[in-house]
């Protein structure tokens, strides 16, 4: 079986999809995966559906205020701690309020004044650290990924060329895959990429099919 973008591209869910197995395919239909939104308001209007003209959920949509360390904090029972805003060369450069609160890439709302614009490079839960930087040092050229689920090749065995993203709403961008032993694959993007995140999904498609992904290290 295999796993391919929805026509409907604005809301192709095909990125967080990767994770079905064979198993789950020879088991799942997508009803809706050839049409387009507009198209299926209309039916849904047609029929009277209470839905019809219900507006598109946004982010997550279960969080309603965007407070998503209040959610984690009050829902989840996740504990934050405060600890140390750190420079890539690990100096003690502030406090922030608990990692859980800040996200790669996030500039706005740090509460430390450098002099300059900073922005989050990187978050280590074990040693309770924020890491700030540059945009610059935002930028990467490679990642690795486990957990991978390949759906339209059994295993990766050799570099392959695909397309790549590393968020839900990216445009997918050239890459070369390089198998990196039993359960991880190397990315090695043709051009450098912003704010890749540990714990987010990398997926690799070869056109509309969609190759496997994996979780980023």
């Amino acid at each position: 079986y295999l796993l391919k973008r929805a026509v409907d591209l604005s809301k192709d869910q095909s990125y967080v999809l990767y994770v079905l197995t064979q198993h789950d395919l020879s088991r799942t239909l997508f009803p809706l995966g050839g049409m387009l939104k507009a198209d299926v308001r209309k039916i849904a209007e047609e029929r009277d559906l209470i839905n019809a003209r219900k507006p598109d959920s946004q982010d997550i949509c279960f969080v309603r205020d965007g407070d998503y360390a209040g959610f984690l904090e009050n829902q989840m029972g996740v504990e934050s701690k405060k600890g140390n805003f750190v420079d890539t060369e690990g100096n003690i450069i502030g406090e922030h309020k608990g990692i859980i609160h800040y996200t790669v890439g996030q500039r706005k709302g740090l509460g430390i004044a450098l002099g300059k614009p900073v922005y989050v490079i990187d978050k280590n839960k074990e040693l309770n650290t924020v890491t700030i930087g540059s945009e610059e040092e935002l930028y990467s050229k490679t990642l690795k990924a486990t957990e991978l689920n390949m759906i339209a090749v059994e295993k990766l065995t050799s570099t392959m060329k695909a397309t790549v993203k590393t968020r839900y709403s990216q445009k997918e961008t050239e890459a070369l895959i390089h198998p990196d032993g039993e359960d991880s694959i190397i990315v090695e993007f043709i051009h450098k990429q912003r704010a890749i995140t540990p714990g987010q999904a990398v997926v690799f498609y070869d056109g509309d099919i969609v190759i496997g992904g994996g979780t980023i290290t």
